[in-house]
Protein backbone atom coordinates (compact mmCIF):
# COMPACT_ATOMS: atom_id res chain seq x y z
CA UNK A 1 0.00 0.00 0.00
CA UNK A 2 1.43 3.51 -0.94
CA UNK A 3 -0.40 5.90 0.76
CA UNK A 4 -4.03 6.55 1.55
CA UNK A 5 -6.33 9.61 0.76
CA UNK A 6 -9.21 10.61 3.24
CA UNK A 7 -12.55 10.75 1.01
CA UNK A 8 -15.65 10.94 3.24
CA UNK A 9 -17.08 9.70 6.13
CA UNK A 10 -19.34 6.18 6.75
CA UNK A 11 -21.87 8.33 8.06
CA UNK A 12 -22.33 10.55 5.04
CA UNK A 13 -21.81 7.08 2.69
CA UNK A 14 -25.45 6.07 4.46
CA UNK A 15 -27.45 9.04 4.45
CA UNK A 16 -26.95 10.01 0.83
CA UNK A 17 -27.19 5.60 -0.06
CA UNK A 18 -23.65 6.09 -2.33
CA UNK A 19 -20.97 8.75 -2.56
CA UNK A 20 -19.37 8.90 -6.24
CA UNK A 21 -15.99 10.27 -6.87
CA UNK A 22 -13.11 10.23 -9.79
CA UNK A 23 -9.77 8.53 -9.43
CA UNK A 24 -6.84 8.25 -12.43
CA UNK A 25 -5.33 5.13 -12.87
CA UNK A 26 -1.50 4.57 -13.63
CA UNK A 27 -1.43 6.41 -17.06
CA UNK A 28 -3.51 9.70 -15.71
CA UNK A 29 -6.81 8.01 -17.19
CA UNK A 30 -10.13 8.96 -15.20
CA UNK A 31 -12.90 6.20 -14.11
CA UNK A 32 -15.61 6.85 -11.25
CA UNK A 33 -16.08 4.81 -8.14
CA UNK A 34 -19.25 4.41 -6.51
CA UNK A 35 -18.94 4.06 -2.20
CA UNK A 36 -22.07 2.27 -1.14
CA UNK A 37 -23.08 1.36 2.24
CA UNK A 38 -22.60 -2.46 3.37
CA UNK A 39 -23.35 -4.18 6.45
CA UNK A 40 -19.61 -5.28 6.66
CA UNK A 41 -17.08 -4.51 9.29
CA UNK A 42 -16.32 -1.64 7.93
CA UNK A 43 -19.42 -0.52 6.60
CA UNK A 44 -18.87 0.47 2.86
CA UNK A 45 -17.55 -0.91 -0.02
CA UNK A 46 -15.94 1.06 -3.41
CA UNK A 47 -17.07 -0.30 -7.10
CA UNK A 48 -16.19 0.89 -10.03
CA UNK A 49 -19.66 3.10 -11.32
CA UNK A 50 -20.05 0.40 -14.46
CA UNK A 51 -22.79 -2.01 -14.65
CA UNK A 52 -20.84 -5.23 -16.02
CA UNK A 53 -23.58 -5.40 -18.83
CA UNK A 54 -23.30 -2.58 -20.77
CA UNK A 55 -21.22 -0.15 -19.15
CA UNK A 56 -23.81 1.66 -18.18
CA UNK A 57 -23.07 4.39 -15.15
CA UNK A 58 -24.74 2.99 -11.87
CA UNK A 59 -24.69 6.79 -10.11
CA UNK A 60 -25.29 9.18 -13.31
CA UNK A 61 -24.60 12.06 -10.36
CA UNK A 62 -27.72 11.81 -7.91
CA UNK A 63 -26.95 8.82 -6.20
CA UNK A 64 -26.98 5.22 -7.05
CA UNK A 65 -30.34 3.51 -7.31
CA UNK A 66 -30.34 0.64 -4.01
CA UNK A 67 -32.75 -1.15 -2.31
CA UNK A 68 -32.35 -4.07 0.12
CA UNK A 69 -28.41 -3.84 -0.03
CA UNK A 70 -28.34 -3.73 -3.74
CA UNK A 71 -27.60 -1.09 -6.13
CA UNK A 72 -29.68 -1.77 -9.33
CA UNK A 73 -28.52 -0.58 -12.96
CA UNK A 74 -30.55 2.24 -14.09
CA UNK A 75 -30.90 0.67 -17.36
CA UNK A 76 -32.19 -2.66 -17.17
CA UNK A 77 -32.44 -3.65 -13.32
CA UNK A 78 -29.79 -5.85 -12.68
CA UNK A 79 -29.32 -5.68 -8.96
CA UNK A 80 -25.86 -5.87 -7.53
CA UNK A 81 -24.90 -6.70 -4.18
CA UNK A 82 -23.51 -4.11 -2.32
CA UNK A 83 -21.29 -5.75 0.15
CA UNK A 84 -19.98 -8.23 -2.44
CA UNK A 85 -20.69 -6.74 -5.93
CA UNK A 86 -22.03 -9.96 -7.13
CA UNK A 87 -25.42 -9.99 -9.72
CA UNK A 88 -27.53 -13.12 -9.84
CA UNK A 89 -30.21 -11.53 -12.01
CA UNK A 90 -31.08 -9.73 -15.32
CA UNK A 91 -28.46 -9.02 -17.67
CA UNK A 92 -25.63 -8.91 -15.67
CA UNK A 93 -26.07 -12.14 -13.50
CA UNK A 94 -23.14 -14.07 -12.87
CA UNK A 95 -20.61 -11.36 -13.17
CA UNK A 96 -19.17 -8.96 -9.77
CA UNK A 97 -18.08 -5.60 -10.47
CA UNK A 98 -14.72 -4.29 -10.20
CA UNK A 99 -13.63 -3.19 -6.73
CA UNK A 100 -11.85 -0.96 -5.51
CA UNK A 101 -9.74 -0.63 -2.30
CA UNK A 102 -11.07 1.27 0.74
CA UNK A 103 -9.90 1.21 4.37
CA UNK A 104 -12.06 2.83 7.25
CA UNK A 105 -10.24 4.11 10.46
CA UNK A 106 -12.94 5.48 13.10
CA UNK A 107 -15.65 6.27 10.66
CA UNK A 108 -13.50 7.92 8.34
CA UNK A 109 -12.84 5.84 4.35
CA UNK A 110 -9.78 6.25 3.16
CA UNK A 111 -8.75 5.24 -0.52
CA UNK A 112 -5.85 2.57 -0.62
CA UNK A 113 -5.94 1.24 -3.80
CA UNK A 114 -2.60 0.95 -5.20
CA UNK A 115 -2.07 2.17 -8.53
CA UNK A 116 -4.73 4.57 -8.52
CA UNK A 117 -4.94 8.41 -7.10
CA UNK A 118 -7.88 10.64 -6.54
CA UNK A 119 -8.79 13.45 -8.78
CA UNK A 120 -12.02 14.47 -7.39
CA UNK A 121 -15.42 14.26 -5.35
CA UNK A 122 -17.78 13.61 -8.44
CA UNK A 123 -17.93 11.92 -11.94
CA UNK A 124 -15.52 12.54 -14.72
CA UNK A 125 -17.76 15.37 -15.93
CA UNK A 126 -17.82 17.19 -12.86
CA UNK A 127 -13.78 17.62 -13.33
CA UNK A 128 -13.20 21.76 -13.59
CA UNK A 129 -10.22 22.76 -15.08
CA UNK A 130 -7.35 24.10 -12.30
CA UNK A 131 -6.34 27.13 -14.38
CA UNK A 132 -9.83 28.08 -16.26
CA UNK A 133 -7.83 28.04 -19.33
CA UNK A 134 -8.90 26.10 -22.48
CA UNK A 135 -8.28 22.62 -22.04
CA UNK A 136 -6.15 20.86 -25.18
CA UNK A 137 -4.39 17.40 -25.88
CA UNK A 138 -0.86 18.87 -26.77
CA UNK A 139 1.78 17.82 -25.42
CA UNK A 140 3.57 21.78 -25.54
CA UNK A 141 2.41 23.60 -22.41
CA UNK A 142 2.51 27.41 -22.29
Amino acid sequence: MSGRTRLTTVETVHENRSWLFTIRDQYGEPDEVILVPCEDDSGVEAWINRCTHEAQRLDTGRGAAMRDGQIICPKHGSMFDSCSGYCDNGDAADTTLPSIEVTVDDGVVYLTEDGVTFAHEGGIDDETDEDDGPSSTSHIGF
